[in-house]
């Protein structure tokens, strides 16, 4: 448990990103794939669903004892928390009500941000986007590992460490690797958010508080939905830096797993990237995918020539200011 990992830097390329010019290829072989694009008419009621059964679950949680208020946060409360950060993955392009209403998105996303018990919606969407436009991006994608988590997390032990802290680095890394200024939507969701937590402290006492929140924490952490985190973006073959799973961890994660078709369109929503493959199949059955997220962990941790640097970085000529 002790052999440290083979990287000791990231895979550093001198090309743009693969999704762009796949994206102009497709579309101009396949136009029909923009009707696809633009919102989900049935996305707000799946979410609003989400968040009243949580809500539910508040309550039914306020009398047990705290061994079962621990275990339901990990077994049930926390995957639907972590599908509800998908669903703000999703919202977070407007796909809940469409670009002409983009506030409207911003205000849901909130709404589905209520069961977490912490403020992320707004600070996800800020930092999001240029996830999409400087894939990759040395000092602007906060989706990749500091050279310090690379440095350290290299053993088998300590990547377990690495994956249970997985929130506390995507809370983190942003202030460190691409600090911006807090914004009014920010500070509006951090006062809804608490308000919320407030009432429900109010009525039901401090366990359905800890259910959400723990069970945020455990299941964005060393669980196995959180194995998307890895197969996304990790370099699990020299060149390839975006992965998709087709499996059925997709029916519960918004067709999270459908990651390159998702880069290639982000404005198409979760639930039409099957289409997608569908109708551009050559595009994608010959790359490389992952078929389990439980898998993919468990590479992660004992496969030496995979860990926090195994991830493709870029410079970009544009600058931060931009």
């Amino acid at each position: 448990m002790g052999k440290a990992v083979g990287r000791w830097d990231f895979e550093w390329v001198y090309n743009e990103q693969p999704h762009t010019w796949r994206r102009k290829e497709i579309l101009a072989k396949y136009p029909e794939i923009k009707s696809l694009m633009g919102h989900d008419p049935q996305l707000k009621w799946v979410v609003s669903g989400m968040v009243l059964t949580q809500l539910l679950a508040c309550y039914m949680v306020h009398e047990v004892s705290w061994k079962w208020v621990l275990f339901w946060a990990y077994a049930f409360g926390g995957c639907i928390n972590h599908s509800l950060t998908l669903a703000i993955h999703d919202i977070s392009h407007n796909v809940a009500f469409g670009t002409k209403r983009a506030r409207w998105n911003r205000w849901f996303a909130m709404f589905a941000n209520l069961p977490i018990g912490l403020p992320y919606s707004a600070s996800f969407k800020k930092y999001h986007i240029d996830h999409h436009r400087y894939l990759g991006g040395d000092g602007l994608d906060v989706d990749i590992p500091t050279d310090l988590e690379g440095w350290f997390f290299c053993t088998p032990a300590r990547k377990v460490l690495w994956l249970f802290l997985q929130p506390l680095f995507y809370a983190l890394r942003p202030l460190v690797v691409n600090p911006k200024p807090v914004t009014r939507l920010e500070m509006l969701n951090a006062v809804v958010q608490f308000v919320v937590d407030i009432i429900i402290y109010y009525f039901w006492g401090l366990k359905p508080i800890v259910y959400l929140i723990a069970g945020s924490i455990l299941c964005m952490g060393l669980h196995p939905i959180s194995g998307h985190f890895i197969a996304e973006h990790y370099m699990f073959m020299k060149g390839h830096e975006t992965y998709s799973y087709y499996g059925p961890l997709n029916l519960i994660t918004f067709n999270v797993g459908y990651h390159m078709e998702h880069h290639d369109f982000p404005s198409i929503p979760g639930s039409k990237l099957p289409e997608v493959k569908r109708i551009a199949a050559e595009y994608y059955d010959s790359l490389p995918q992952h078929t389990s997220w439980m898998r993919v962990l468990w590479d992660f941790v004992f496969d030496d020539a995979i860990g926090p640097y195994a991830r493709i970085k870029r410079q970009y000529k544009l600058g931060k200011k931009e």
